[in-house]
């Protein structure tokens, strides 16, 4: 017999015999998974056994009895952290937010300006032609809602920080 025609009857009889040995499924599939591997290895010698399931069973109760011993030699580690903070998803969303409702604050040309500018990704002179004005002109519509909304977020931010809030 091959271990594959011993893998299809035998495993399935084996893990309910480690279930019951051991008390739970899940250690007796990480047994069961280690003598099976052991087993492949030295299948030659198991499948001309006179037995090879009293020979497996044997395996698996050798197998659950040293697991302890093996899981009490393995030394914790502290827990492993990224190398780079990874923000929050609800502080970005919080974030993007609050920025957009500031946002919506700014006079419509300025807000225009930013939208296309940042989130558009087109240079003063495109958002020029599309608004229909000079490239100074949306320069100084973006320094302007720029300062805008430094100025109010801020002031939003120093509210947060001494726990007052205010309306607009």
């Amino acid at each position: 017999m091959t271990f594959d025609e011993w893998a299809r009857v035998g495993l399935p009889k084996l893990l309910r015999f480690a279930t019951v040995l051991c008390g739970t499924s899940d250690l007796a599939g990480d047994v069961v998974q280690d003598v099976a591997i052991k087993a492949h290895r030295h299948w030659d010698r198991i499948g001309s056994a006179t037995n090879p399931d009293a020979y497996l069973h044997k395996m698996v109760v050798n197998e659950y009895l040293s697991w302890r011993r093996k899981w009490s030699r393995m030394v914790p580690r502290p827990e492993i952290f990224p190398a780079e903070p990874v923000a929050d998803h609800a502080d970005q969303q919080a974030d993007r937010d609050e920025l957009i409702t500031e946002l919506a604050k700014l006079p419509r040309r300025q807000r225009a300006v930013l939208v296309l500018r940042y989130f558009g990704g087109m240079s003063d002179a495109e958002i020029a032609e599309t608004l229909g004005c000079s490239a100074s002109s949306v320069r100084a519509y973006a320094s302007r809602a720029l300062a805008a909304l430094r100025i109010e977020l801020e002031a939003t931010r120093s509210f947060q920080n001494t726990g007052v809030t205010h309306a607009h």
